[in-house]
């Protein structure tokens, strides 16, 4: 009788718990690699564009390529918990293949308005704007970033056309504001390690900040799934 061998799979580190904690390891720094080859237009961009007030547009424009990068970063961490091989770089191609032309049809139409939002706020002295102007036009645009990744997180994971996800995305703002405090906590999180660290300790953080943002967003996208489509 032939004996049996296990042949181990590239990216199989065993099933106990240190080969647990270095598969999860491994998944998580080849997202975040992956995510900033996916954002690395808009990396480079932001480093050549002085952050003059006159720029507000354009950093915010810069961030286009950001939203097929992180619906891929977001589709690759949903797969650590469903694939039974270690394929981070397998999934988030696929996410962003599936997904991105999604995504910007949701995403550009945000960085727009913020985009405006961020040059009246950047000119608000010159513009001669009351501080309460100022308060209520910095909510809105918080809002429309909360919106936004809503946005991209439905539209990552279902194939709903651009104004569906658009008032689904309105809805849930509103509708599970436990999520939307969650989202806002990670928003804040991110701001300060970027006034800490820089952009650099973001990036280094950049895919356990989507885990995050996965696992908060799950609720929303369960009661998407039960209640916006057919099982």
């Amino acid at each position: 009788m032939a004996e049996a061998t296990h042949q181990r799979v590239p990216g199989d580190f065993g099933h106990g718990p240190l080969g647990r904690l270095t598969g999860a390891v491994y998944w998580f720094v080849v997202v975040a690699v992956l995510l900033l080859v996916a954002a690395l237009p808009t990396a480079v961009l932001l480093l050549l564009l002085d952050r003059s007030p006159g720029n507000a547009p354009f950093l915010v424009l810069a961030a286009v390529p950001l939203g097929p990068a992180l619906s891929a970063a977001l589709y690759a961490v949903r797969d650590r918990s469903r694939s039974e091989s270690l394929t981070p770089a397998r999934s988030f191609w696929k996410g962003y293949r599936l997904n991105g032309l999604d995504v910007l049809r949701v995403w550009v139409p945000a960085l727009l308005v913020l985009g405006i939002e961020g040059w009246v706020l950047a000119n608000a002295g010159a513009a001669g704007l009351t501080p309460a102007y100022v308060v209520v036009l910095a909510v809105l645009a918080v809002v429309v970033l909360l919106w936004a990744l809503h946005a991209v997180a439905i539209a990552s994971f279902f194939s709903f056309r651009a104004r569906d996800v658009a008032r689904l995305a309105a809805y849930y703002v509103l509708r599970l504001p436990l999520v939307t405090i969650g989202l806002l906590s990670l928003l804040i999180f991110a701001a300060g390690v970027t006034w800490v660290a820089s952009d650099v300790g973001l990036v280094a953080l950049g895919s356990v900040w989507v885990w995050l943002w996965y696992r908060n967003d799950r609720p929303m996208l369960d009661d998407v799934r039960r209640r916006f489509t057919t099982p």
